[in-house]
């Protein structure tokens, strides 16, 4: 699942951020991880997720934001430059604005209409006038709600298939076939929890949130959001207990109540040299390390399709961590695995046992973490 890309919004957050009011407002998530969390390294992308460092001068109407994530220029006159690794984009506040990043280029008019150009090919998208259009990032099926049930073709050809496999090989100079995705982002950052907080987050509401975010009623993108909406709201899988983290600030809270302490070890897929988010490429495992301490158990975090970054986290004792080296001919991976020990309470159809053809609570399953998803670990 991803973030969906709302070119408007991310913008309009980078403004508010560079606009004036507190210049360390915004790194209240990120203080918030290193006061609760003080020894655990923040994995890459979470920082990637998190607003920069902010110094606002203001001359002659014109602001200067700078800080680790770029430059935003604002010049009072509505234009506006925004310089970061992402890329680069220009709003001319006369309704068009261009991006220009690393995963392609995106051109709004303000007139309803959107151009997108990435990896995965063009997209228009046209909308209503005077209305920001929107471009998303359709989410794939999520293979962590164990609670769902694959659809009947579901293994053919899916990449989420791919992540499942059995106990017996996790082992050095295991081959196996799998594809390591990035979740493509919008740009968009944590929100702090004080915001996150009072925007509503449930189907009740779902007219409001749609109205908050310019999302038209019945489009592909509010279909999304509903969908994550009610998966947030769904039971957890037996033995589990879940949270839909809406900022950084809760996802840390989930994990340090579940684990019971803060010596936590955050753990996610890094890719290295290579091309590993590519496509499907043959890898070999050439070392086995089991993370954590005891018993514990795990927070996993996933991202969810949403209009800001949405995490959603669950807590089980059932589970041991691995951190697996793998190199392949373009790539070298170091993957996080979760092996489940007990999988009675998973839905009987899910895709783990469609591919590996058992039941549910007959084996333990293991699975790769995909890249931009964080597994938690207690270390003592």
């Amino acid at each position: 699942m991803g973030h969906l890309c709302f070119p408007f919004l991310s913008s309009l957050l980078i403004l508010i951020i560079s606009g004036g009011g507190s210049s360390y407002a915004a790194l209240s998530p990120q203080i918030y991880w290193k006061t609760v969390l003080p020894h655990t390294p923040m994995p890459s992308f979470i920082q990637q997720l998190i607003s920069p460092e902010v110094y606002v001068e203001e001359k002659a109407g014109t602001s200067v934001g700078v800080g680790k994530g770029g430059v935003n220029v604002n010049t009072g006159k509505g234009t506006a430059v925004d310089v970061s690794p992402d890329g680069v984009g220009v709003r001319t506040g006369k309704g068009t604005s261009v991006g220009v990043g690393q995963g392609g280029v995106g051109v709004t008019t303000g007139k309803g209409t959107a151009v997108t150009v990435g990896h995965g090919g063009v997209s228009v998208r046209t909308g209503g006038k005077g209305k920001p259009a929107v471009v998303i990032v359709r989410p794939g099926f999520s293979p962590f709600q164990y609670v769902y049930a694959a659809a009947d073709t579901q293994e053919d050809g899916d990449p989420a298939a791919a992540l499942f496999f059995l106990p017996k090989d996790l082992r050095a100079g295991t081959e196996m076939t799998v594809q390591f995705s990035k979740t493509t982002t919008s740009g968009a950052t944590f929100l702090p929890r004080s915001s996150a907080d009072a925007i509503p987050f449930s189907t009740s509401e779902l007219p409001a949130i749609l109205s908050r975010f310019e999302v038209a009623p019945g489009s592909t993108e509010a279909a999304t959001m509903e969908t994550t909406l009610l998966q947030c709201q769904e039971p957890a899988a037996a033995g589990e207990t879940k949270r839909c983290a809406t900022s950084l600030e809760s996802m840390v809270d989930f994990a340090t109540a579940n684990l019971g302490t803060r010596n936590l070890a955050a753990l996610a897929t890094e890719s290295y040299g290579g091309d590993a988010a590519g496509g499907l490429l043959r890898y070999r495992f050439t070392a086995v390390r089991k993370m954590g301490a005891g018993k514990k158990g795990l927070v996993a975090c996933h991202p969810e399709s949403y209009a800001y970054p949405v995490f959603f986290c669950h807590a089980t004792t059932a589970a041991e961590v691995y951190k697996v080296s793998m190199t392949a001919a373009a790539a070298e991976v170091e993957a996080v695995v979760v092996c489940h020990t007990d999988t009675a309470g998973w839905n009987p159809k899910h895709v783990a046992f469609k591919v590996l053809g058992v039941k549910p609570g007959a084996v333990p399953v293991c699975h790769f973490v995909p890249q931009d998803h964080v597994v938690f670990v207690a270390m003592v």
